[in-house]
């Protein structure tokens, strides 16, 4: 079993940046993909970003491209999400999902999830 838990969250302005910390505990996730995935009222959960096992892949969502960057220390059983110039409708709820094996884009994909950090980015 691997307990999630998000944290970094908070209210910035646009253009501003926020650093999203993922920390797993239980059995350590070194042995698959890590994904951020976030939730906007009233929509769907959708994907973010992953990063590999071993942290030498990474994907994004084309509407964070160039401005989030996903990374992993698994030493510290730990991923990061670095966002910049960050936009309004960057708002959301940001969760951290682990699977076992390759990267995936999918919410279903995903076997372990944590509860959710804000993100709030006014205008």
């Amino acid at each position: 079993q691997v307990q999630l838990v998000e944290s970094g969250g908070g209210l910035v302005q646009a253009g501003d940046s926020l650093r999203l910390s993922c920390v797993a505990s239980g059995r350590a996730f070194s042995g698959g993909a890590v994904g951020w995935f976030r939730q906007a009222p009233g929509k769907e959960r959708e994907f973010v970003a992953t990063v590999s096992v071993n942290g030498g892949a990474t994907y994004y969502a084309d509407s964070v491209m160039g401005r989030f960057t996903i990374s992993r220390e698994n030493a510290k059983n730990t991923v990061h999400l670095q966002m910049n110039s960050l936009k309004p409708e960057d708002t959301a709820v940001y969760y951290c999902a682990a699977k076992r094996g390759f990267t995936a884009r999918n919410v279903g994909d995903y076997d372990y999830w944590g509860q959710g950090t804000q993100v709030t980015v006014s205008s």
